[in-house]
């Protein structure tokens, strides 16, 4: 069963030009930065909940967390430990807008284009009901072979 939640400890770099550096010890890919420290730490967990995703949907090993004692820093570096929600990660990367192409007649997207049909809107109540899909995409009592 996936995790509700992960922590981590991140070191956060205090940069000679400005900014804060976050990097992950235990999850090496894990990099981010931030102009302030709260930019820096909405930084971190919005990487933190990225890298965990990839890391679930690839079936990579997730690494165990080591203790904010034992990671060892440098004059301008603090360890700060950051929270990834994956329930809330996982809804959100679900429910991401993703562009797609399509091909029409000329006549009818002129006709659309002159109604103000919204192509997205159409394309995507279509669809569900096609495939008998709820907005959250859930089968509805209507969908075939329900």
């Amino acid at each position: 069963m996936a995790q509700q939640y992960y922590i981590y400890p991140a070191v956060f770099t205090s940069e000679p030009t400005g900014g804060i550096s976050v990097a992950f010890p235990d999850i090496p890919e894990c990099v981010t930065c931030g102009d302030t420290e709260a930019d820096a730490l909405f930084s971190a967990q919005d990487a933190l909940e990225l890298c965990m995703l990839t890391r679930e949907e690839d079936g990579e090993t997730i690494p165990v967390a080591r203790s904010a004692r034992e990671i060892a820093t440098e004059p301008g570096q603090v360890v700060v430990l950051v929270s990834a929600n994956m329930i809330l990660a996982r809804s959100e990367f679900r429910n991401k807008s993703v562009r797609k192409n399509c091909t029409l007649p000329q006549w009818l997207d002129e006709l659309a284009e002159h109604e103000h049909v919204n192509y997205s809107q159409v394309l995507q109540q279509a669809l569900m009901e096609l495939l008998g899909v709820d907005s959250c995409g859930q089968r509805t009592p209507y969908a075939k072979g329900a």
